[in-house]
């Protein structure tokens, strides 16, 4: 992990911590050129070229920034959407791995 990103996720709880993780993994498993990992803006992003994914820890959930989220939205029904486009996970809710493995392989796919 980039030592910026691993100093910044550190100042969350662990259950954070262990999400942002399990997203970071499931980044790294849907594409086959390895993303660069990065704080841009102080916010962990991941970016295969021009195209990125960025991960927004909070207390309760993180948001996900990705532009193929807007093509999943019948998938992503039971998780909220802010008015950016972000899709939100909170603690409490199952991860949508296979929705997301699709949404990581399209947006850094270009």
């Amino acid at each position: 992990m980039n030592e910026q990103v691993k100093e910044y996720i550190e100042k969350y709880p662990s259950d954070i911590i262990d999400m942002f993780n399990d997203l970071r993994k499931t980044i790294f498993d849907s594409v086959s050129t390895e993303p660069q990992e990065t704080l841009w803006a102080k916010l962990p992003s991941y970016y295969v070229g021009e195209t990125f994914v960025r991960l927004i820890p909070f207390k309760d959930h993180i948001n996900i920034e990705a532009q193929a989220v807007n093509g999943h939205i019948e998938e992503l029904s039971g998780y909220k959407l802010t008015p950016k486009g972000m899709l939100q996970i909170y603690l409490k809710q199952d991860i949508p791995y296979e929705a997301l493995k699709q949404i990581f392989a399209e947006t850094l796919a270009g």
